[in-house]
Formats: structure tokens, sequence, C-alpha cells
């Protein structure tokens, strides 16, 4: 399955030099605000050491990663919403996207411009929250009332369903609240997601610090009020040093950040963030061939994980032979988790678990 995350900020936050060093792919890092006007985009691998490990013991000839796919989108500013710095077709790629990975300043520099010529992260998200909130109660509103003609045509109950979840969804945001934070049934869910609303979107905040910063988390002292809500995702990064890591050959890249006590760079922190944000996890099938990590949405039945890998799997699964990746690594393969009884025979009502080792069987 496709993941996008799209990567937004105001202008000069590090949004572009982030991208350029999550794919490695060169974009254009000016110092001035809208320097990037159409949106980049790369695939990432997810990091996963698993993979390696299920591959040692099947002496797979290839090794094929589950992946994320990151949209660099243009710096938004106070006003996005009304059209500001080119804000409408920006927001129309956020629309596009599976969850957002907001960029937060929190690192200084006098010779990097910042749009308000102040560091302020939990200012900086309030105003990029404000103006996502005020495109989606134009696009609610303007749906509220196409809704309500139409249940006088004739009422029906998705369109009922819908224009319950509308006048919710416009009671939260005229409060300032972002659409995410609110309970949805399963029914209202299915109906909003077609307007496609960007604060119903799961968020990530990117804390883009300095060195020192991260080594010391001072960096949550500019961000005490925003990490007062729990459900609140942030991941530290500082982008600087990852553009320079991300030149490094893999051996030096360890030896640097093992000198900073990281076990692993923010960037794939980051990664690894934004797949669990989206609530989705990964099941493995492996041989001699691949092994290979699968995508699929946390609550997922085995009928639809076997459907990932073909459509026709889902409409012919039989059932799921399952193993733990772990006892799999260390009963040594498939054979001897058979012999152990660990590998177990599922039906169509089986719910995946992150790090099922599978292989399905298939009727014609």
């Amino acid at each position: 399955m496709s993941v996008h995350i799209g990567i937004v900020g105001l202008p000069n936050v590090g949004k572009s030099t982030l991208f350029q060093a999550i794919t490695k792919k060169a974009v254009d890092c000016a110092n001035f605000p809208f320097c990037t006007i159409d949106p980049n985009i790369g695939i990432v691998e997810v990091p996963d050491n698993r993979l390696e490990q299920l591959s040692k013991i099947s002496i797979s000839k290839k090794i094929i990663p589950t992946t994320v796919e990151f949209v660099d989108i243009a710096g938004l500013v106070k006003g996005a919403s009304e059209g500001q710095g080119l804000g409408n077709k920006f927001l129309s790629h956020i629309r596009e996207c599976d969850a957002i990975a907001q960029v937060l300043r929190v690192f200084t520099d006098p010779d990097v411009l910042h749009v308000d010529n102040s560091i302020n992260p939990e200012r900086d998200a309030e105003t990029i929250g404000i103006e996502l909130a005020l495109a989606d109660l134009e696009t609610v509103s303007k749906r509220v009332d196409a809704v309500a003609r139409q249940i006088k045509s004739g009422k029906t109950r998705d369109l009922e369903i819908l224009l319950i979840a509308l006048e919710k969804a416009k009671s939260a945001l005229e409060a300032g609240n972002a659409l995410r934070t609110l309970e949805w049934t399963e029914d209202e869910n299915i109906q909003l997601k077609q307007l496609s609303l960007m604060t119903l979107k799961p968020m990530l905040y990117v804390v883009n610090v300095s060195e020192i910063q991260l080594q010391d988390a001072s960096w949550k002292n500019s961000l005490r009020n925003l990490m007062q809500d729990s459900s609140l995702h942030f991941v530290p990064v500082c982008v600087k040093m990852e553009a320079e890591l991300a030149s490094m050959a893999p051996e030096e890249k360890k030896e640097y950040l093992e000198s900073l006590g990281q076990i692993q760079s923010g960037l794939d922190t980051l990664i690894v963030a934004a797949y669990d944000v989206l609530g989705l996890i990964t099941y493995f099938t492996t041989g001699e061939m691949e092994t290979r990590a699968w995508t699929v949405t946390r609550g997922a039945k085995a009928p639809q994980a076997a459907g990932v890998i073909h459509t026709d799997f889902e409409k012919n699964f039989i059932r799921a032979e399952i193993t733990s990746w772990k006892d799999f690594v260390e009963q040594g393969g498939e054979s001897k988790c058979r012999e152990k009884g660990l590998t177990r025979i599922e039906g169509k009502e089986y719910l995946m678990k992150d790090g099922d080792t599978c292989y399905f069987r298939i009727g014609a």
C-alpha cells in the first residue's frame, strides 16, 4: 500500500533540507520564502532490522523493505487559507497526503531568516493549525449547505450520517479544534474521508533543533505548552546534522552517531514515527527468493493482509500459517517452528500482528 506523508511548515524552517536528507535527492534549498513551488516527492525505506535477521535464516537472495513516500510542500504563511503565498495551491497538495509532518524550527541562526523575524515554535504551530482549520471550515460549510439541499430531495442513510458528521466538524472547527482530536464513528469516518479534510489527517511534529539542543533536550522548553497534549507526537531532528549524515558512508555514519550517544539517526526515527502515526504495522514473507516487508493497517484481518500481495489472494483466501518473526529467527526457520508448535494455522477472522511471518494458503 502506498503511504504519503506531507512535510509542511512555515518558510525557512528546514523542510526542504529535511526532505533532501531523507531521500538523498537534491532539491533547491535557497534561503528565501516559496523557494519550493512544486511538491518534491521521494520514496524512502522504513528502517527495520528484523528483515536482515529473517533473510539470514532463509538465505534470501534479496531483501525488500516497506516504504513511505514523503512530499515536500512549499512553506505556508498566515493567510494561506485565503490564498496568501500561493496558499490554495499548496493546501491542495496537503489534501492529497495521508498524514502531515509539520516542521517546527527551534534552532537559532542569524543567517537563516524566519518569516516572522523571531523563533517561536508554538506560535508557528498555531499559525499552521489555524490556516488548516480555516481551509477545512470553508470546505465543511459549503458541504453542509449542499448536503442539506440533497436531503430535502430525498433522504438516504449515507446523507444523514454525512450531515451529522459535517455539523459536528463545523462546530469543532469554529471552536478552533482540529478534527483529529474528536471521536468519530466508523460510518462518520467513511463519509468524511471523501472530503480530504486536513485537520482530520494524523500529524506529527518534527522539531528542527541544533546538535546541542538535541543532546541536552533543551528544545522541550520551547514547546512545553504544546507538549502538555499527550496525543501529539514530537520527533526532535537536527536537520543540519542529518544532511551531513546523508552523505557519509554507513560505517562513518554509525561511528558519528555513537559519538553523540545516538542509536539511530533522527531521520530513521522520523520515518518509523510517520509509519506508526498512520496506524500501520508490518508483516513479513520470507524464503530463498526474497524476504519482504508488507504494510497493513492495524486491525487488518488475514485475508486483507493477503490481498496486499495480490487482490486475488484476499478473494481466494483459505488460511494463513503464522509464525512470530522472533520465533522464526530464534528457532532457525520454519521447520523447527512447526516441530515445536510455534507456527499457528489462522482463519479469516485472525487479526494481524506486527512482526507476523506469514505463508498464505490460497484457493484456485
